[in-house]
């Protein structure tokens, strides 16, 4: 699906007024299940795969592999039987070993409808970020990739953090915007720390602000931290103006699969054996 019949079909969907929701997928099966419940948008990166394994979200920001070989081995996997819902790329806009444009054009080639920066140093906080910005491997490079994917007429819904990061993105070309409010909570390797929702509500509304008063047109989502459950992202809209949906990965495919998995193993355990 190219950029423009996405976007029609995204903005279709704001009109009607109905929210618009973006699916991480670890696996074949979770992208499946996502666009058989009306997703949106479907966005493959390394996390998903850690995600999925059991390990906490934030392992997609370690050395435990290729961020972006990951995505394109997990492409062959979920595009293939994704039939109607245009499929994003996480890509590591920071990674030394690729030529970016090249990449960019190679997951085109794949299929991919767009791209989301990450891993994204904008996770990433105190001396330890400073020292990446001053060593070459800063958001910018994340912003520049950005600016490369919509040149190339991807779809592009970068992480956003703060106001500085939402106008540089909004200014790169960025067709949706998802203000990033940390890990998300709840279930086995949720986080514990995270902003309240009042909070995340008035941060998200301060980036989306920033984010049309560049471009009026941009599309702005809410994710992460203890926007962990419908009921939250419902809080966030309904505390927010022109915020028009939510974008979950372990929302998504680690929440809803921990629980049903454990509750099914139960049902099981609690047959009666006849003697």
């Amino acid at each position: 699906m190219d950029r423009a019949t996405a976007l029609a079909r995204l903005r279709a969907t704001i009109d009607a007024g109905r929210p618009v929701i973006g699916a991480g997928a670890g696996t074949g099966i979770s992208a499946k299940a996502a666009e058989a419940g009306g997703v949106d948008l479907i966005i493959i990166y390394n996390s998903g795969r850690y995600r999925m394994a059991g390990r906490g979200s934030l392992s997609g920001l370690l050395a435990y592999g290729d961020a972006n070989q990951i995505v394109v081995d997990m492409s062959r996997e979920v595009l293939p039987i994704v039939r109607y819902t245009p499929v994003l790329a996480g890509v590591n806009g920071t990674d030394p070993f690729r030529v970016m444009g090249r990449f960019l054009d190679e997951l085109a080639a794949l299929g991919f409808a767009g791209v989301q920066n990450f891993p994204t140093v904008g996770l990433i906080d105190g001396v330890f970020r400073e020292n990446l910005e001053e060593t070459g491997m800063g958001y910018d490079l994340e912003v520049e990739m950005i600016r490369l994917a919509r040149e190339r007429e991807l779809l592009t819904a970068p992480y956003v953090f703060d106001v500085e990061s939402t106008v540089a993105m909004t200014e790169a070309g960025a067709d949706i915007l998802v203000p990033h409010m940390g890990l998300t909570t709840s279930g086995t390797i949720g986080a514990k720390t995270a902003l309240s929702l009042a909070e995340s509500a008035a941060r998200v509304q301060e980036m989306r602000d920033a984010a049309v008063a560049v471009n009026p047109d941009v599309i702005v989502l809410c994710h992460g931290g203890p926007i962990a459950e419908p009921d939250d992202a419902a809080y966030i809209l309904a505390n927010t103006t022109g915020v028009v949906g939510f974008f979950g990965a372990s929302s998504v495919e680690r929440l809803p699969t921990e629980r049903a998995i454990k509750q099914q193993v139960a049902d099981f355990k609690s047959i009666s054996i006849e003697e």
